[in-house]
């Protein structure tokens, strides 16, 4: 029966999703051309806040807990487990303050409206897995960037999105760079649940009525540990509150 009703809501959902991508391309180019960062940045996040509420057709609410632990005007290196592509507009919009950046397949940089102008214009990195000689110098461009100005890099070190929600072992290699190259920030640890639901029939219908939750975790500071103790420390933390 749920799945019965997905279909027409799934339909209303992408449209209203669709709808608000077109809308606010322009409006990201005349924010970041006229305005410059600030306006950009904010086009952005009111962006994905109509973004999170087009979830609301498919009957989804969103828990952020633990934001109590984000460090004040810190650079941050947010990791992550990833379920699903609805896993982020959370981020950007109620991690605003945070100025959140990406770490991100290079495909997504083209096609597609306001996400991938913002993801070259914002601050992200766009990546080519299959080229370290390409990757690594990006993934090291975004972490001095957050490292000089405070701001917030997000990274899914598995790499790719579990559709189960059963996490996949994680990549050490862009963990690794901005651990380096971003001294002064922390990890901050993000457990995800209930994301993968949302594409439990596939993209096409949409699964109805879940509750997705981001647990944000006390953070770790990059000069208390190696980077070998950190990595452990965050991928346990963030495994061990995933609900299955």
């Amino acid at each position: 029966m749920q799945k019965l009703l997905s279909y027409p809501l799934s339909i209303i959902f992408y449209f209203c999703f669709g709808l608000c991508l077109v809308i606010f391309h322009p409006i990201q180019w005349i924010c970041i051309n006229v305005f410059g960062y600030n306006a950009h940045r904010w086009s952005v996040a009111i962006l994905n806040w109509f973004l999170v509420r087009t979830t609301h057709i498919l009957g989804t609410t969103y828990n952020i807990k633990g934001t109590e632990n984000i460090p004040s005007n810190k650079p941050l290196i947010i990791v992550a487990n990833h379920q699903s592509l609805y896993d982020i507009p959370p981020f950007i919009w109620f991690l605003r303050k945070c100025h959140p950046k990406f770490i991100s397949k290079k495909e997504l940089g083209k096609g597609i409206p306001s996400v991938s102008f913002n993801l070259r214009h914002g601050g992200s990195a766009l990546i080519d897995r299959k080229d370290p000689k390409q990757a690594l110098p990006e993934i090291k461009r975004v972490a001095e960037y957050i490292n000089q100005n405070n701001y917030s890099v997000v990274i899914f070190p598995e790499g790719t999105r579990s559709k189960t929600g059963i996490p996949k072992p994680f990549s050490v290699n862009g963990l690794k760079m901005l651990y380096k190259f971003a001294p002064d920030a922390y990890f901050l640890p993000v457990t995800i649940n209930n994301s993968w639901k949302m594409t439990r029939f596939g993209q096409f219908p949409l699964g109805l009525g879940n509750r997705i939750e981001h647990t944000i975790h006390p953070p770790l500071k990059i000069s208390d540990f190696s980077f070998d103790e950190i990595l452990e420390k965050t991928e346990t933390i963030i495994k061990s509150n995933i609900k299955n």
